[in-house]
């Protein structure tokens, strides 16, 4: 009896944390959307406007938008949240000479960290990751941020090396947003 009792109550919790995280993942376009508006606060509060001097350095990545416009709409999710891991990559290294606040940069990588684990309890990956590992703008998406990240390099991860990039990730969260309205 007390082992039948012990079943059931695991049970219970099971199907009560599965009926939660579905209708979590019910909302997930209006709780990513709230986060991607913070994020882009985030990144304003981080740092002063764009440093004069950094002008003449400007640099164009070119987002592969195409990423953005898959077939299924399960693949964004995917495509959105492998986005989001390439961004706090960036945003995890190197940051010693970035003028930036240091709390508003830390709540960056904390939301962007919310971001992907949302994403990666409510996309049903098997199947579709799969797909998506096999495309070609998966590789388009790498190439875009190693871009970024060789950039960075080059430059020695000097002040305007990062306040480029920071307005890169800007632009990206950006056209995030915009794709997550239309979900």
């Amino acid at each position: 009896i007390m082992n039948t009792l012990g079943l059931t109550q695991i049970g219970l919790i099971i199907l009560c944390t599965t009926t939660i995280s579905s209708l979590q993942c019910n909302h997930l376009h209006l709780q990513q959307r709230k986060l991607i508006e913070n994020s882009l606060q985030l990144l304003d509060k981080m740092g002063e406007k764009f440093p004069q001097q950094c002008l003449k350095e400007k640099m164009s990545f070119r987002f592969p938008e195409q990423v953005l416009k898959p077939r299924q709409k399960e693949t964004v999710k995917v495509v959105i949240e492998e986005i989001f891991q390439h961004i706090f990559y960036i945003f995890s290294k190197n940051l010693t000479l970035a003028a930036w606040d240091g709390t508003a940069l830390e709540q960056f990588q904390n939301g962007l960290y919310q971001q992907i684990e949302q994403l990666e309890a409510c996309v049903i990956k098997k199947q579709i990751h799969y797909f998506w590992s096999k495309e070609v703008n998966r590789l388009k998406l790498k190439k875009y941020f190693k871009k970024i990240d060789c950039f960075l390099k080059d430059k020695k991860h000097n002040l305007c090396s990062w306040e480029i990039s920071r307005a890169e990730m800007r632009r990206c969260l950006q056209l995030i947003d915009k794709v997550i309205r239309k979900l």
